[in-house]
């Protein structure tokens, strides 16, 4: 989550605690309010139904009078229950105030019953006067009952009168507050809003502030925004690109500079390589007088002289050419066969070479020298320190969509991080090469060539062997001899 968003979050959690907190406040005065009203509701509705319920058993018994029958008088019993049931809920309301006529009440309440249960008995003894008697009775007592349960309300009024008055008080404070609450939310908001909009304002402006001196060339001020959010991140980030374009510009300059003098060292160098050309042997002289020596040695009958000058002269030859030119892969063969035959020469019998050539893949593009280094470097490592010797593989394979070239000796085998060099092109050691050229050096060029990195593999085991494996993609023979086609 981004700083700004954490902003965002925070400010909406501080409202909606405010909104929490004043909910919870209201809903508890509230609460609190109905539950006093509901308690004083509570207390009148269990008074009047003990009128109610007494007046019920009134009718029920008139009713019985009139018409005696079972279901008459278990209905009178189900008003019976009725009332003391509500005697029993006014019990509840006892407290110091009413406790004297709450007690009066109860009594009245009992004999209303016993009243009520002699009217009873009286009647179904066909006691016609007594049981009229005891309903006039019931009736009074009931009459009695209706009376004092308008003075016992009559003095709970009086008795929560202030409690009337207490809750009129808090619904004037609780409006009170509501409206101070009100204010109170909309300052809060006002100045988190006024805070959270500078935030994010502020340093946008400085950001428009400072591009405007950018537009303008002016590279040496600061961008400095001291927040904590994506925006400072965003200035820190702009202010690295002020530094950048600084240093380019200068940078710019100073080539500019140093191209100049550059131009003028190159006039200087060209002369001075020209004078000192002047003052070397012409390699092509060299070249002619070896043929001249072969011809020679032949007409006089040293045919193995004459072979050997003819194979130092192609070689020769081979190494005048430009090394930034392609050559078909034939062309390295021949080369590399001329070399082996001059080493043989040297070698005798302690070189033992093996080729396997597919005539089919010999037509494809490679750089110029670079077989032979390579067998140059199994020759100087592999053959040359051994007494007895050693073999030399060379194997030319073709494949489906590249082409497997494989030079394996039987030397001394080469360390792994000697092998890590090489393939990084950090080895440099190229003494002894007859051209001048390593190992690191025909990894970097076949790199080049072919425009990617996995182009050759080297397998080694110290004391065993050492295998070269280059893998060239099969390309297009092209007309020029500068590149490849890639296409």
């Amino acid at each position: 989550m981004s700083k700004i968003q954490k902003k965002i979050w925070t400010v909406s959690m501080v409202i909606l605690a405010i909104m929490s907190a004043i909910w919870i406040t209201l809903t508890y005065y509230n609460n609190k309010t109905l539950n006093q009203y509901n308690e004083i509701l509570e207390r009148y509705l269990n008074m009047n139904e003990v009128t109610n319920a007494s007046q019920q058993v009134i009718d029920d018994l008139n009713d019985y009078m009139l018409h005696p029958s079972l279901d008459n008088l278990e209905q009178i019993e189900l008003s019976k229950r009725k009332v003391l049931q509500a005697k029993n809920d006014v019990y509840n309301l006892r407290n110091e105030e009413n406790n004297f006529n709450l007690t009066n009440y109860i009594h009245l309440i009992d004999s209303f019953i016993e009243a009520t249960d002699r009217f009873i008995i009286f009647y179904s003894e066909n006691e016609v006067e007594a049981s009229a008697k005891e309903f006039t009775e019931a009736t009074s007592i009931s009459n009695h009952i209706s009376d004092m349960t308008l003075t016992l309300i009559d003095k709970e009024l009086k008795t929560y009168d202030r409690i009337y008055l207490g809750i009129i008080t808090q619904s004037k404070d609780l409006k009170e507050l509501g409206i101070w609450l009100i204010l109170l939310i909309a300052f809060m908001l006002l100045v988190m809003s006024y805070w959270f909009s500078r935030s994010i304002t502020k340093p946008v402006l400085q950001l428009t502030k400072a591009a405007n001196e950018l537009s303008k060339g002016r590279f040496d001020e600061q961008v400095k925004v001291d927040t904590n959010d994506e925006i400072a991140f965003l200035a820190k980030t702009f202010d690295h690109m002020r530094i950048n374009i600084n240093k380019l510009f200068l940078e710019t300059k100073q080539k500019a500079q140093l191209e100049h003098e550059l131009q003028q060292n190159k006039i200087l160098l060209q002369e001075s390589q020209f004078r000192s050309l002047q003052s070397q042997i012409n390699p092509h002289f060299l070249f002619n007088t070896l043929n001249t020596l072969s011809k020679k040695a032949y007409l006089e009958g040293s045919q193995e002289t004459s072979d050997l000058l003819v194979n130092v002269a192609g070689l020769l030859r081979y190494n005048l050419k430009q090394m930034d030119r392609s050559v078909t892969l034939r062309e390295e063969v021949v080369v590399l066969q001329q070399y082996m035959e001059i080493q043989k020469a040297r070698l005798t019998d302690r070189l033992k070479i093996h080729m396997e050539i597919d005539e089919a893949c010999l037509d494809i593009k490679i750089p110029t020298l670079t077989l032979q280094p390579l067998i140059e470097n199994a020759v100087i490592h592999a053959i040359e320190p051994r007494e007895d010797g050693g073999n030399i593989w060379v194997r030319i394979l073709n494949g489906d969509k590249r082409i497997t070239i494989e030079i394996e000796d039987d030397g001394m085998g080469m360390e792994a991080d000697k092998i890590e060099q090489i393939l990084l092109e950090k080895y440099k050691q190229t003494e002894g090469h007859s051209t001048g050229i390593g190992f690191s050096n025909v990894v970097k060029r076949l790199r080049l060539f072919y425009g990617y990195d996995d182009v050759i593999e080297i397998e080694s085991v110290l004391d065993r062997y050492t295998k070269i494996v280059l893998k060239l993609p099969i390309l297009r023979r092209e007309n020029n001899d500068t590149a490849p086609n890639r296409g």
